[in-house]
């Protein structure tokens, strides 16, 4: 009978294992490009572009797709991203929660902290 049990609670285990894995954000599944919207800000930094990429098995990135500026502190765990961005406004600090192809989340500056959300565009 605890035979049966053990074979019973093993299944349930491996069940949610196999849930939890398939929800897991892989830094493959951020790489690409992903355009930007901030809210309550000047429409000249409204949107723009992020782009992640992966080189020598570490995740890069950064912000803008003319004048590139390179992300510092690049995390990707699990649904977490995060990243700092330094420039002569100052410096800023994004922080995100990944479902999919969107990205929601806080930009964080001197000026404030203002939601933004990216989506993720289509491969070429």
């Amino acid at each position: 009978m605890k035979t049966k049990h053990y074979y019973l609670l093993m299944v349930i285990a491996i069940g949610f294992v196999s849930i939890a894995a398939k929800n897991v954000v892989l830094p493959a599944d951020i790489i690409g490009t992903w355009k930007y919207l901030i809210s309550d800000v000047p429409p000249e930094y409204e949107s723009g572009f992020f782009t992640f990429e992966q080189k020598d098995n570490k995740t890069t990135g950064y912000v803008g797709d003319t004048e590139k500026q390179e992300m510092k502190e690049l995390t990707v765990d699990q649904e977490k991203v995060a990243f700092t961005v330094e420039s002569q406004a100052g410096v800023f600090k994004y922080s995100f929660m990944q479902k999919g192809d969107t990205l929601t989340g806080i930009v964080s500056s001197q000026y404030g902290d203002f939601p933004i959300k990216a989506v993720k565009e289509p491969k070429k």
